[in-house]
């Protein structure tokens, strides 16, 4: 039963945080609440249950305004619908149980509350920390790889620096330039538009060059427009070919250098005696910030050699489609779909990485028990409610019967005392024998009198002793410091002595 109080309890906590509520990392339990974190978090929950209230998350200095904001705030709690008393003792000096039944009631409003909920602020305080990445997890190297193989693929509108180092067989530079501008004079656009990123290869004075030469032997290919459709389609699926090559050989590639760096890693965890398993965790962690600080200074240089070449090519564009209106209109369209992509292609990622945040959050979440098992836990509280229930009938119906039969035997004593007082007291007068004997009844009727009334004391005395120790008990769970309400009494007077030190300076 106390571990099942004990996982209330948690859950009660938890339910707070989900709901937004800032609680301290070092407060496990309801026990481990001090009056200053139960009054920010009841005045957290207030503020979110009721949008008018604007209470503050944080005791003041003066001890006056410290009860002036407990008894607000007690009074706030009772418009939400708090049963019971609720001074500011309660909040300054609360005991276990106090914590307990405020904080039950405070999350039953919550979960009833049908507004939105709202992360309430908390002033002075210092967050909770954030969320350390897991760079244990095998996942997040494969994110980095796949992120890594969307920067080196082919496919993409503008080919990485590394692939000028592959090899295109029988695939030159002035084929491509006779494939790409023929079709642009011919208003094939969007058939070549994928494949002008991976065009320009080099550097800007051999791409400015490789163009020039390219205009004008577009030029003197018009006279021939079906040679050199026939031509661009051939070096079109050719370079198909390559792409998808190199696309595998890459991909294979890069799933080999992972499963590599696996085995490494697990071998140097096998065979490695000396190194712990939290050395190893550390060595990936550092393994994967390297990746993702090596990701992301790619991922500048690739801005800084991409945005160059694609102010070329959009100027080149604009003066080769100069006099031809239908190809400006595609233009202007392609640009509208890239734009469109790039700002879908943000959202996705941004998207992946709350994805990610929240599977790690959701991941650190204390597991909590199954619905089933709630059911079987109601259902044995219900079957001992139940016997709690006959025995308590059971020993109601002896108590009656035990009753009863005393008061009978009480009755037939006090009759068989009467016949024979008066019986003896009749004979004691003419016998001294049997007046002595009257007295030794007399006194032996007057003995059990008082042993009877000693016991009824005794019994009651007891009963009071067990109400008293509850009351102790109770006393003994709250945090009431001596020390502590002294300190304050003291403030107070203080605080009332200037007061009126005041008011007699200022009459």
């Amino acid at each position: 039963m106390m571990e099942e109080s004990e996982s209330r309890k948690q859950t009660l906590l938890s339910l707070l945080e989900s709901a937004g509520i800032w609680i301290p990392d070092n407060v496990t339990s309801i026990g481990d609440l001090s009056p200053e974190t139960f009054v920010s978090i009841c005045a957290q929950c207030v503020n979110l249950i009721d949008q008018t209230a604007s209470l503050p998350t944080t005791l003041p200095d003066a001890a006056i305004d410290k009860l002036k904001m407990c008894a607000d705030m007690g009074l706030a709690i009772k418009r939400l619908g708090f049963i019971g008393d609720m001074s500011y003792i309660k909040l300054l000096y609360p005991s276990e149980d106090d914590l307990h039944k405020l904080t039950r009631f405070l999350v039953e409003r919550l979960t009833e509350s049908t507004r939105p909920v709202k992360i309430a602020e908390v002033k002075d305080v210092n967050a909770r920390g954030k969320t350390k990445e897991d760079g244990s997890n095998i996942g997040g190297r494969l994110d980095l790889n796949r992120q890594r193989e969307k920067l080196e693929d082919p496919s993409l509108h503008n080919a990485m620096p590394e692939a000028e180092e592959i090899p295109f067989n029988g695939l030159s530079r002035q084929n491509l330039g006779k494939a790409k501008l023929p079709a642009f004079f011919y208003g094939e656009l969007f058939d070549e538009e994928g494949k002008s990123g991976r065009d320009l290869f080099g550097n800007e004075e051999t791409a400015a060059a490789g163009d020039d030469k390219d205009v004008q032997k577009a030029i003197s290919n018009k006279e021939q427009p079906s040679m050199v459709i026939i031509e661009k389609e051939e070096l079109r699926n050719e370079e198909k070919v390559l792409t998808e090559e190199v696309t595998a050989k890459t991909s294979e590639l890069q799933h080999l250098e992972e499963e590599l760096e696996l085995l490494k890693a697990a071998a140097e965890m096998a065979f490695g005696d000396q190194n712990s398993i939290d050395f190893c965790v550390e060595q990936l962690e550092e393994q994967v910030d390297a990746k993702r600080c090596n990701i992301t200074e790619l991922k500048s240089q690739w801005d800084a050699f991409r945005m160059p070449l694609e102010e070329k090519k959009r100027n080149l564009e604009e003066s080769l489609y100069a006099n031809i209106p239908d190809s400006q209109e595609k233009l202007q369209k392609l640009r509208e779909l890239e734009h469109e992509k790039q700002l879908v292609l943000s959202e996705i990622t941004k998207r992946e990485e709350e994805h990610s945040k929240l599977s790690a959050d959701l991941e650190k979440q204390p597991k909590l028990p199954s619905r089933t098992s709630y059911i079987e836990r109601i259902k044995e509280i219900t079957k001992s409610s139940q016997k709690q229930d006959a025995d308590i009938k059971r020993i109601l119906k002896e108590t009656r019967e035990l009753q009863l039969e005393s008061n009978s035997i009480q009755d037939r004593l006090h009759r068989t005392y009467a016949v024979l007082d008066e019986i003896v007291c009749r004979e004691a007068k003419r016998d001294p024998v049997v007046r002595k004997a009257y007295r030794l009844l007399t006194s032996l009727h007057d003995c059990f009198g008082q042993i009877s009334e000693k016991i009824l004391t005794t019994d009651r005395i007891s009963r009071e002793m067990t109400e008293l120790e509850k009351k102790l008990a109770a006393m003994a769970s709250r945090s009431l410091n001596v020390d502590k309400l002294q300190a304050d009494l003291d403030a107070i007077v203080k605080e009332n002595e200037c007061l009126e030190l005041r008011l007699a300076e200022n009459p």
